[in-house]
């Protein structure tokens, strides 16, 4: 069996989104992971994190040659715009030579599949990012009508949030509003474990930034099959 290379730019402290991927690529996609140091989920310390750290882990991403990477932090992504986000997908994929996914833009996209114009928000993020992925996400139309995060600026911490908890609490914003679908926000937040019981309990469908970015990832390698 033929197998190709899925490349993941992840912050350092990220415990989640590997995990996420290594219970759900199918056996011939390989992982293999290139790190972007970060210690505080703050717009200071993600700022750091794209403009020291993100060249180098893109730099030895490469030498495994991937069939298509993933740029995986969802706040990162929505950190400075759409516009910056587009050009920074569009460096990665020149310097590795292959489609880029980042997990923002794929959210945004499972959003446009299921035909969602409104939506709630749960992070595990400081205001200051949740306005940044408001924003991101509300660029292509999809109104946003509460994004609630938990106020964490330590990146290792959001790991520890038991997904009972995200299911808890995105199911008491949805029964609030009347929202298309329930998008939960951090790829090193434990969404897509909680995502089948929030659908559940709200009847809505749950977007994951670690699902749409395995969603775009297959689509991508399914077309070139």
């Amino acid at each position: 069996m033929a197998r190709k290379r899925l490349g993941l730019i992840v912050p350092s402290s990220n415990s989640v989104m590997e995990v996420d991927f290594y219970r759900r690529l199918p056996e011939d996609l390989t992982l293999h992971t290139a790190r972007m140091y970060l210690q505080e989920t703050t717009v200071e310390g993600e700022s750091r994190m794209l403009d020291d750290f993100l060249p180098r882990a893109v730099e030895d991403l490469r030498s495994v040659r991937p069939h298509v990477v993933v740029f995986g932090c969802t706040s990162a992504g929505a950190l400075r715009g759409n516009a910056y986000e587009a050009g920074l997908v569009a460096e990665i994929s020149r310097s590795c030579g292959c489609p880029v996914v980042s997990v923002i833009s794929a959210v945004r996209r499972n959003f446009a599949r299921i035909g969602a114009k409104t939506t709630v928000v749960i992070t595990p993020y400081v205001s200051e990012l949740n306005e940044r992925v408001r924003k991101s996400v509300e660029e292509d139309g999809v109104r946003v009508l509460e994004i609630r995060g938990l106020g964490i600026d330590l990146n290792f911490e959001i790991a520890n949030v038991d997904p009972s908890r995200i299911a808890e609490m995105a199911a008491g914003v949805a029964r609030a509003h009347t929202p298309d679908a329930i998008f939960l926000s951090c790829t090193n937040f434990r969404g897509l474990e909680a995502a089948d019981k929030v659908s559940r309990i709200t009847g809505l469908p749950v977007v994951t930034s670690n699902g749409a970015a395995l969603d775009a990832v297959l689509e991508i390698v399914n077309s070139k099959a």
